[in-house]
């Protein structure tokens, strides 16, 4: 009775409900996939969403950002794109996110259904129906507009930044960009975030730090037809990886189905060895980049057309600013952002995908246009003293412009599927996905800036156009065709090494850097050591720009300083270090697997690193040093300084141990211990663990000497110090191996008992009282943080 009585009231409630035509007749209309209705008097948008289930694509998206790099929420940044349904539930339309990671690909409807029954979906909003027509149903869309769909109070909250939540009563629809089209449906919304102890990089970028406005965008975006087939991915492609894990494959074959992201390309004539395309992809530049950046971020983008011509189409890429009433959040255009932040910060390229198939709908460059700057500032240190006023450095200009046409290259490269390679620098920089250390020589006494950073495309970037979007006339000449492709690019001795194997200096591949040149790293370490202690020695008032405070020298300091640092982790990468590649079964006759660095090798790279954190290394040239007052009234003191423990001046000695710890920091990680523990085991000829930081503590402590002129060297001192407190961080780190543990702690009882020997000094006493309690606690009480250095990447 119960039933019959609440199925009896329910029914006349949902036939009470107006026509979608009767609900809105005050109301703007924009018609598009998902139409959109406006009511001006209440700023609510109301979306029209067909009964039949249909399936879209939803991208958010983040297009007026925060400004800052540390916080990470930038200007045109993507969110997740999803797959989407509106299910209804009664007088409820419910957004779920499909789950498409898990899948019966092949399978029966039974298999499917099994499939969608074991693994979860996300609904990601409630909507109550307000109004309905015989093919829709009309939603009140504006809470869901208003709501943190980007995470932009988590980010903040895990960057210690306080804690926001967004506030819809200083949130409203942002009109202009709210726009309906036949294949995507766009809507966007000023969001205020009210938040409470705000932090450091939230103030530095916003007028009221506690309320934090920025614009959020919604995309619908119809299914791309069926025409797309999917790539296999190859780990040598140079491709990142799509995959989903499908339960209907035979039980002899594997459920990760694994593809590359591309973009979708034909050729107008497919057999046909050059043709033009079916329809070109085309990026369009940010109308609001200043030339002369324009013109390079054109011409570097554009280079990726050389490697299409090398796959066989022509013109199939092009680049073009773009049009005047055009969004660049419409996913119909594939843009390149320019976007400023408060700091220099990483550029991005990222793509809207297909999560279905893997195929690009969207390709959306971020450049941060800070990093020209940081290039400029480079050439200018690096060339300096000049003449005359100073005022015209057109050779530093073109490197800094220069660079950039190399990160258009690089972060379209992203858009088009494609992935890092830090080993191309090995092959005479045969990417532009790599990192490029611009390369500086000495010339007749001089540094030169002649060719730092190639144009054009590289050999990589060709074989990885060729694999991604040559076109074939079967499935079997295509199988064929790209492992003909893979033999071809391997025969040729190009090497490949991407982030898996690179983002950290503690990884063990001895090829494949971040910010380093040439093939051998060590060679290369001796050159830019070279040529930084040339720049160095130049500094002075002639690196100055007319007016400029004396103090601004440490802003053409620092970057020379720490020209190294980059070096310093492909040098430390060969300690513990390994030979290998990317390689399957069937790819050489012979496996290749893998090899440890030659001994002879790592014995070089500990030296170079041991070298970096010595006096004569980094003592900055007194002259250089009486040149730079404390900043000057009006100046900021920026996270490009050193920081020191003297106050508000220059602090050598700390700047000097800053470098010091990061070169010790590199060689003593103790997964790099642990692997050279286990090298040196088997190979007689290897220093170990125990020899290693036997070199140190003879370099810093058994032949320093600590006076100079008759005074205590505070430098050597504090770099004595500095060692010994890597070497005892290193010893008590959890992830130290027991066997690499016992090693260090032979060394260190030597050096015990030198101290104990050793009646110089009275400071050696303490450290003795300090080695007494570590062997009977383990604890370690002369332990001290070293300043951090400043930012290093992106150079």
């Amino acid at each position: 009775m119960v039933v019959v009585v609440s199925t009896f009231f329910a029914t006349p409630v949902w036939a009470a409900l107006p026509t979608i035509s009767e609900f809105t007749k005050d109301m703007s209309t924009k018609d598009g996939l998902i139409p959109i209705y406006y009511d001006d008097e209440t700023d609510k948008v109301y979306l029209s969403i067909p009964n039949d289930e249909q399936r879209f694509l939803f991208q958010s998206s983040l297009p007026y950002g925060v400004g800052s790099n540390d916080i990470g929420l930038d200007r045109g940044q993507l969110g997740r794109t999803r797959l989407i349904t509106f299910e209804r539930f009664g007088n409820k339309l419910m957004l779920k996110q499909l789950n498409t990671k898990y899948r019966a690909a092949h399978g029966s409807a039974a298999e499917k259904q099994s499939i969608n029954e074991a693994f979860a979906s996300s609904v990601l909003a409630g909507f109550v129906i307000v109004a309905k027509s015989d093919s829709a149903n009309l939603i009140d869309y504006t809470p869901f507009l208003f709501s943190d769909i980007h995470g932009i109070g988590n980010r903040l909250s895990a960057k210690n930044q306080g804690s926001f939540k967004a506030d819809k009563n200083r949130s409203g629809v942002y009109l202009s960009r709210t726009k309906g089209f036949e294949k995507n449906t766009e809507l966007e919304a000023l969001v205020t975030f009210a938040g409470s102890k705000p932090g450091n990089y939230v103030s530095d970028v916003t007028p009221d730090p506690e309320n934090l406005s920025v614009h959020l965008h919604h995309s619908f975006v119809a299914l791309p037809d069926d025409g797309y087939t999917p790539r296999a991915y190859h780990p040598y492609s140079g491709y990142w990886k799509f995959r989903y894990f499908d339960y209907s494959t035979a039980i002899n074959e594997p459920t990760e189905q694994r593809f590359i992201t591309r973009h979708r390309l034909a050729k107008v004539s497919p057999h046909a060895p050059m043709s033009e395309a079916v329809e070109p992809i085309v990026y369009y530049l940010d109308p609001g980049i200043p030339e002369p950046v324009m013109s390079s971020l054109k011409e570097g983008a554009s280079w990726w057309n050389q490697a299409f011509e090398a796959a066989g189409y022509k013109n199939a890429f092009q680049v073009k600013v773009l049009p005047e009433n055009a969004d660049p959040m419409d996913v119909r255009y594939n843009v390149i952002n320019w976007v400023h932040r408060a700091t220099r910060g990483w550029s991005y390229g990222s793509s809207v995908v297909d999560p279905r198939t893997g195929e690009i709908i969207k390709g959306h460059v971020t450049l941060g246009s800070l990093r020209v700057r940081q290039d400029y500032l480079i050439a200018l240190g690096l060339t300096s003293p000049f003449s005359g006023d100073n005022a015209s450095s057109p050779e530093q200009e073109a490197m800094a412009l220069d660079r950039i046409k190399q990160l258009s290259a690089h972060e379209v490269g992203h858009t088009l599927g494609i992935a890092h390679n830090f080993a191309a620098s090995e092959n005479e920089m045969a990417s532009v996905m790599d990192y490029p250390h611009p390369r500086i020589t000495l010339k007749d006494g001089k540094v030169s800036l002649e060719g730092a950073y190639d144009m054009g495309i590289g050999a990589w970037d060709k074989h990885a156009i060729v694999y991604g979007y040559q076109e074939f006339g079967s499935t079997s000449e295509e199988t064929e065709g790209l492992a003909k492709q893979i033999v071809k690019t391997r025969n040729k001795g190009l090497a490949f090494k991407s982030d898996s194997d690179t983002r950290s200096s503690r990884h063990s591949s001895a090829n494949g850097h971040m910010w380093e040149n040439g093939a051998d790293p060590l060679d290369a370490f001796d050159e830019i050591s070279a040529i930084r202690r040339h720049a160095l020695d130049q500094l002075g008032m002639d690196t100055l720009k007319p007016n400029a405070s004396l103090s601004s020298l440490e802003n053409a300091l620092v970057p020379i300083y720490l020209l190294h640092r980059f070096q310093l982790e492909a040098v430390a990468k060969q300690v513990g270090g390994l030979i290998y590649e990317y390689e399957r079964k069937g790819d050489y006759t012979t496996p290749q697997g893998q090899q440890d660095v030659a001994p002879q090798v790592q014995q070089r790279a500990m030296q170079q690193l041991i070298t970096a954190t010595t006096v004569p290394y980094l003592a900055i040239p007194e002259a250089v040093l009486a040149l730079i007052p404390p900043t000057a009234y009006g100046d900021d003191v920026t996270r490009e300084h050193f920081q020191g423990k003297m106050g508000l001046m220059l602090d050598p000695v700390s700047a000097a141990a800053s470098a010091s710890d990061f070169a010790l920091s590199l060689l003593l990680h103790p997964e790099r211990l642990n692997r050279l523990a286990w090298q040196s085991s088997r190979t007689k000829e290897l220093v170990g663990v125990e020899g290693l930081v036997r070199q140190i503590l003879n370099v810093h402590w058994y032949r320093a000497k600590h006076k100079r002129g008759g005074k205590e060297d505070l430098v050597a001192t504090r770099l004595q110090l500095v060692a010994l407190n890597a070497i005892m961080k290193a010893a008590t780190n959890p992830a130290l191996a027991p066997e690499a543990k016992m090693a260090m702690h032979s060394a260190l009882l030597e050096f015990d008992e030198w101290l104990d020997d050793d009646s110089d000094r009275d400071a050696d006493e303490v450290l003795h009282k300090y080695f007494d309690t570590y062997w009977k606690s383990g604890h370690w009480s002369g332990a001290f943080d070293v300043k951090p250095l400043p930012p290093g990447s992106p150079i």
